[in-house]
């Protein structure tokens, strides 16, 4: 067997001019073209969009970074007072975008997630909703797959471009607390370091 694939090997080898003629190259492949065009990656047009000029209506579009902050607080045993610990802190672990939805009316803005570079398409990892208040929105994170979903509350500081969630779980004795923060980083002067 050892001897019949060796003679394959050489053979294969020389006569490479053998080898597209069985097995084809398909066109698009074989006319490659330079393109003298400039090309724009996904996340550089949602850039452009969310930059655009428009009115002077508030809104949160734009590209941010994502942090988050897990607490504890409770009582421990045999202990007089309460602690709060934190348990979990992760500084800048995403990066979404939030882009208007106006085609559909149960939602104002998606979550698109923009961890992975060389994608064709991105997920719409969660959405957000104002509240009848000027700067407060409701937020819903999906799970992957169809699972569950997760709602924090969140306040919107247009002047810092900062999106600030909270959302609170009672686990016994304990409240877990879990603090959502988006810093905007895809403003004007941001684009035009680039």
């Amino acid at each position: 067997m050892r001897a019949v694939l060796t003679g394959l090997m050489v053979a294969t080898s020389l006569s490479g001019c053998m080898v597209p003629a069985m097995y084809p190259i398909p066109q698009a492949q074989a006319q490659k073209k330079q393109n003298n065009f400039e090309q724009l990656d996904l996340k550089r047009m949602i850039d452009l969009y969310v930059n655009k000029q428009n009115s002077s209506e508030s809104s949160i579009e734009g590209i941010y970074t994502v942090s988050s902050v897990v607490t504890k607080k409770g009582k421990p045993l045999f202990a007089n007072e309460e602690r709060e610990i934190v348990k979990d802190r992760d500084e800048n672990y995403a990066k979404v975008a939030l882009i208007r939805d106006p085609g559909n009316p149960n939602r104002g803005y998606m979550e698109i997630s923009l961890n992975k570079d060389g994608q064709s398409t991105f997920s719409i990892i969660g959405e957000f909703t104002h509240l009848a208040e000027g700067n407060l929105l409701v937020y819903k994170h999906f799970e992957s797959r169809g699972k569950s979903t997760t709602s924090y509350t969140f306040s919107y500081d247009e002047s810092r471009d900062l999106l600030e969630g909270i959302r609170t779980d009672n686990i016994g004795k304990s409240t877990i607390t879990y603090q959502l923060t988006y810093l905007k980083v895809s403003t004007k002067s941001y684009l035009a370091g680039q």
